[in-house]
């Protein structure tokens, strides 16, 4: 029985073929789709190692030029609107700017217009950062591409902006609060409960 076919009714009344044909196309599609998620991963993990070992050389992490490049197109933005720019958590933010202070690369004033809100400034050192460390990410770009042809770079920029506009529509129009990022402090609460609820009374 394993090698015959087997045969189904549609709604419409049509007879299509099931088994193992049919169900391996569909792993096989649901692979390909794994595949492209993974790619973007390990190409956003190569670009991040190479520039990494780039700015080692200047003894800048790549955790600080994230921030770094941000503020060199615009200064004087709070640490939450800092955190929202990069897509990280304010923890995260906080830890990275009592480093970047501590190494003299920002320094932080109260914003005259709001004296509850520290905004973010450059230093001359961190500002000057920016001629060296701007030609290190081009050089990877460079080398990410090397062999890749215009049409091909042109087509993958353009995927890549649809995928992530669809994402991001797709964040928005979340059908429900739970569907959602969690902040740091709701994980933790999270994981306490589900430990929680493992025990045994």
């Amino acid at each position: 029985m394993n090698g015959v076919p087997r045969t189904a009714k549609t709604a419409n009344g049509s007879v299509r073929r099931v088994g193992n044909n049919a169900s391996s196309n569909a792993d096989k599609n649901a692979t390909h789709a794994e595949r492209f998620a993974h790619l973007v991963k390990l190409a956003a993990r190569g670009l991040a190692r190479a520039l990494q070992m780039r700015l080692t050389e200047h003894s800048v992490s790549y955790g600080h030029w994230t921030f770094l490049r941000i503020l060199w197109d615009e200064e004087g933005l709070t640490q939450r609107e800092l955190s929202a720019r990069a897509g990280v958590m304010e923890p995260t933010t906080f830890a990275a700017l009592k480093a970047m202070v501590q190494r003299g690369y920002v320094t932080r004033r109260r914003n005259p217009q709001s004296r509850k809100e520290m905004q973010i400034l450059l230093t001359p050192q961190g500002r000057a950062l920016q001629a060296k460390l701007v030609p290190l990410a081009e050089e990877v770009n460079d080398v990410a591409l090397r062999g890749v042809g215009a049409a091909d770079i042109a087509a993958t920029r353009r995927t890549l902006l649809a995928l992530i506009n669809n994402l991001a529509a797709d964040e928005t129009a979340a059908p429900t609060l739970l569907r959602r990022i969690p902040s740091t402090r709701e994980l933790s609460r999270l994981a306490r409960r589900t430990r929680a609820g493992r025990r045994v009374p």
